[in-house]
């Protein structure tokens, strides 16, 4: 399948004002997400929020069957949140863990998840060891394999990082996971949108994702998988009579599925927003959005490694559509800045989020480009020529 460009561009209007490459922090969402939310809002103005919900219910319940879809995964196994940091907080909170136990992860993880590891590890006494890099950057799985044992209770990584460029073996983890009957939790916020994610092949028990990033949905939207064996034993570190009806005085009863997760209060326009952009995305397929995001940044990636003064930061041996650098003499919050001057969207990356990786190979505060697959190559070259003056090439 091939992606119709001019359709998505005029679904884009923003995207012919400047060159949009922050899809890692925040997608340009196209119009019938932007449609989607507006008419709710439109819509409880009119009639108030109660009768809105119930006259677009069965939309809003389509969500679970869109997600499923874009997953491979089953309705009862989605909970739709605030954010993907609620979902994997709902998701890591519900692990039980005790003195001695071994919370796996990798080099690159991020520090949202990281600090919860070290809260964790302070309460219960479990202890949190990080598997070594192989000489691409990625997680060792061979080294994964070795330090597993019966105390491993929880394997947690990060698929695509923040900055890098890497793509994890997520798969290959799941394997050594499923093999040794440990919980998995893979954060997927920034390969939710950008290429297949189908959570049978990867092996993972739970996965989190956002809607602002890849899958160009709204802020204040994410969800969380869970595999319906595991979630009938998860109880939520917290509670309201939507995750688990009031049934008796003295009981509540937890739903059977995924839901459990939720609360009852929600935003339903960004959550019908979110559905615009999970349907948008699975309209278009996949399969042609990885392509052409690899497309984009691999012709990024040439073109920067040609300016002497650049130095390319991104790891493993295929890496994603985040395109990390610095620049000798500039730093990276001014390279964004006059980027923007020249109506050039990108970001940084600070070491602070993703300390372990820094720390290791030294970095400082990184440029970091994403294109996406509404991006021109003119996009592209935009950023080099920006990029090129400010180098003096």
């Amino acid at each position: 399948m091939l992606l119709d460009l001019d359709r998505i561009r005029r679904e884009t209007p923003a995207a012919e004002r400047q060159a949009y490459l922050h899809n890692a922090g925040a997608a340009l969402m196209p119009q019938p997400v932007v449609e989607a939310m507006k008419r709710h809002i439109d819509l409880e103005a009119a009639i108030g929020g109660y009768a809105a919900a119930g006259r677009e219910a069965e939309r809003l319940q389509a969500l679970y069957g869109s997600i499923a879809r874009l997953l491979n995964a089953a309705p009862d196994e989605i909970a739709i949140t605030e954010n993907a940091t609620v979902a994997w907080q709902m998701a890591f909170y519900a692990l039980a863990f005790a003195p001695g136990d071994r919370i796996l992860t990798a080099q690159a993880e991020y520090a949202a998840n990281y600090v919860a590891y070290l809260q964790v590890a302070r309460r219960t006494g479990c202890v949190v060891e990080v598997v070594p890099s192989d000489a691409s950057g990625q997680l060792d799985v061979e080294a994964l394999q070795r330090m597993i044992d019966a105390r491993v209770k929880l394997i947690a990584i990060t698929w695509v990082p923040t900055n890098g460029g890497l793509v994890n073996p997520a798969a290959e983890v799941g394997r050594i996971a499923r093999a040794h009957g440990i919980v998995y939790l893979l954060d997927a916020c920034q390969a939710v949108g950008q290429m297949p994610v189908d959570v049978q092949a990867l092996g993972c028990d739970m996965l989190s994702a956002t809607g602002r990033k890849f899958l160009r949905g709204p802020r204040g939207t994410g969800f969380l998988y869970v595999r319906r064996d595991l979630l009938r034993r998860l109880e939520p570190p917290m509670i309201d009579h939507f995750a688990a009806p009031w049934v008796a005085r003295d009981r509540y009863k937890l739903r059977d599925d995924a839901r459990r997760f939720e609360t009852w209060e929600n935003n339903y326009a960004a959550r019908l927003g979110l559905a615009a952009a999970v349907d948008y995305a699975l309209a278009l397929g996949l399969e042609p959005i990885e392509a052409r995001c690899r497309l984009l940044a691999g012709r990024l990636r040439a073109g920067l490694a040609e300016i002497k003064a650049v130095t390319l930061r991104d790891l493993g041996p295929s890496p994603s559509a985040i395109v990390s650098f610095t620049m000798q003499d500039h730093d990276a919050a001014c390279i964004v800045a006059q980027a923007a001057r020249e109506g050039i969207t990108i970001g940084a990356s600070n070491p602070s989020s993703t300390r372990l990786d820094a720390e290791a190979r030294n970095l400082p505060p990184l440029v970091r480009a994403s294109p996406h697959y509404y991006n021109t190559e003119a996009d592209i070259d935009r950023l080099l020529t920006c990029v090129a003056a400010l180098a003096g090439d």
